[in-house]
């Protein structure tokens, strides 16, 4: 499976599990995220996300988005796409 940079971690709300990834690339709900960093390494499938507490169903460069996870990311974490090979 090939993963594409589409981001990075900016911010981590501990008590919802929630993390504000900041794109540089595009995403959707019902992708597959990969999330990396230090001692960050998870898989999960985005479900739903937001801008500004509004749910969004794709998100593009520049924007912020709030997704829940169900592990811990941290400050700086990158976030990859993970594509399906053709």
């Amino acid at each position: 499976m090939k993963k594409e940079l589409i981001g990075h971690v900016s911010h981590w709300y501990g008590k919802i599990s929630v993390m504000a990834i900041t794109l540089t690339g595009h995403l959707a709900v019902g992708d597959t995220i990969h999330v990396k960093g230090h001692t960050t390494d998870f898989e999960q499938r985005v479900t739903s996300m937001q801008i500004w507490h509004q749910s969004v169903d794709e998100a593009g460069p520049g924007d912020q988005v709030g997704i829940k996870v169900d592990h811990r990311a941290r400050v700086g974490d990158r976030v990859y796409k993970v594509v399906e090979a053709e």
